[in-house]
C-alpha cells in the first residue's frame, strides 16, 4: 500500500434492514450459531484499509444483536429507500464520517465477502481519480448463472470502467443466445464511494434505466458518473432466498 493510500480515512458500512420481502428478518437468521450479519461483519473487519466499520440499521432488533457481538451501530430513518441512501444519511449525520474520504458499502447479506475485495475496491478508487465509485465483478463460468435474472451482469470497457449493468444476458450476441466463447461478468454488490459523490447521491434523480432494471448503480452511469470495476476471483454468495440460506448452511457445517 502506498503512502498516499495510508493517509486515506476509509469507513466501511454494512446497511441492514429487517423487512426483507423475500426473506424477512434476514440479517438475524442463524448460520452456525451466529446471525448472518455477524459473518459479514467478521469478514469485512479483516480488510486492512478500513479505518472503521459500522452497521447502519433502522431496526432495534438488529442494533441489539450487532452490539452484542461488538459492532458499532448507527440508527437510520426507516424511509431510506436504498442501501446507498441509508449510507449517505449516516455519512451526513455522523461525526465519525466528516473527515472520511472513502466510504464502502458492504452488503449485509453476503456473509462470505472476502476482505481482499474490499481492499482492492478502495485501491482502485484511489488509483482512478476520475471515478466516483468502485465495485467488483467476477467471471461467470456457467450458462445457468449467465442467463439467470437474479444474477446482475456487467459489461466493461478496455480500462475496466463499467459500461452497463443488467439482469439480462449481456453482452448479448446477435443470435440472442448464450455464447460459451464470450466473457460474462457477475456484479458483486460492493461499492466504494468518494465521499463528495456519496453526499451528492441522494439528490440525483431516479433514472429510466435504474427504474427499468431496478439497479441503483445505473443511476450513477445515467447521470454521467464513472464506475471503475475490479476483476476478482473471490465470488460471494448473496443470501436472498430460503434456498440460498440452506446452501450457505450446508457449506458452513
Amino acid at each position: 500500500m502506498s503512502a498516499s493510500q495510508e493517509t486515506k480515512k476509509v469507513i466501511g458500512v454494512i446497511p441492514a434492514r429487517f423487512g426483507s420481502q423475500r426473506l424477512p428478518g434476514k440479517p438475524l437468521l442463524p448460520i452456525k450459531g451466529k446471525p448472518l450479519i455477524q459473518h459479514t461483519w467478521e469478514n469485512a473487519r479483516k480488510a486492512k484499509n478500513l479505518s472503521a466499520l459500522i452497521i447502519a440499521t433502522d431496526d432495534e432488533r438488529i442494533k441489539k444483536a450487532a452490539e452484542e457481538f461488538g459492532a458499532l451501530v448507527v440508527m437510520t430513518p426507516e424511509e431510506c429507500p436504498t442501501g446507498s441512501d441509508r449510507i449517505a444519511w449516516v455519512s451526513k449525520h455522523t461525526p465519525l464520517f466528516h473527515d472520511a474520504e472513502i466510504i464502502v458499502n458492504i452488503q449485509g447479506d453476503e456473509p462470505d465477502i472476502n476482505p481482499a475485495v474490499i481492499e482492492d475496491c478502495v485501491d482502485a478508487l484511489i488509483e482512478h481519480p476520475d471515478a466516483s465509485l468502485a465495485t467488483a465483478v467476477v467471471k461467470i463460468h456457467s450458462r445457468e448463472e449467465a442467463e439467470s435474472l437474479s444474477v446482475v451482469k456487467c459489461v466493461r470497457d478496455a480500462h475496466g470502467y463499467a459500461l452497463y449493468f443488467s439482469r439480462a444476458l449481456i453482452p448479448h450476441s446477435k443470435n440472442g443466445c448464450y455464447c460459451p466463447d464470450t466473457d460474462y461478468f457477475k456484479h458483486i454488490g460492493i461499492y466504494a464511494y468518494k465521499k463528495p459523490f456519496l453526499d451528492l447521491y441522494p439528490y440525483l434523480p431516479k433514472t429510466p434505466l435504474q427504474l427499468s432494471e431496478d439497479l441503483e448503480q445505473l443511476r450513477v452511469l445515467e447521470t454521467g458518473h464513472k464506475i471503475i470495476t475490479i476483476l476478482t476471483e473471490h465470488d460471494s454468495l448473496g443470501i436472498d432466498t430460503e434456498q440460498d440460506l440452506r446452501r450457505k448452511v450446508e457449506r458452513t457445517t
